[in-house]
């Protein structure tokens, strides 16, 4: 069974840094691209960054290009995402999610607020 599950959310002031992580099991981790995305009330979900399997590119959506930085450990099939200077927009419910065998599978999003 495929499992997806992030962590490492929480509260911090505006300028501030968090680390998630996203630890997947149930496939072949390193086989596959790992995407971060995010939902805050009221507004749809968002593509944040994604990071390949074999060469390791990235892509980062637009708001969060040059603060946010992905990366993936395949020994722990863990991939992370480090979010500098935070920002009160950056507020929402921090999904990862991979693209396995035809289907869409999302971890149980970690919440990030980010005070003013």
């Amino acid at each position: 069974e495929v499992q997806l599950q992030a962590s490492g959310g929480g509260l911090v002031q505006a300028g501030g840094s968090l680390r998630l992580s996203c630890a997947a099991s149930g496939f072949s981790f390193d086989d596959y691209a790992i995407g971060w995305f995010r939902q805050a009330p009221g507004k749809e979900r968002e593509g944040v960054s994604c990071i390949s399997a074999g060469d390791r590119s990235t892509y980062y959506g637009d708001s969060v290009k040059g603060r946010f930085t992905v990366s993936r450990d395949n020994a722990k099939n863990t991939i992370y995402l480090q979010m500098n200077s935070l920002k009160p927009e950056d507020t929402a419910s921090y999904f990862c999610n991979t693209y396995y065998r035809g289907r869409n599978y999302w971890g149980q999003g970690t919440q990030v607020t980010v005070s003013s």
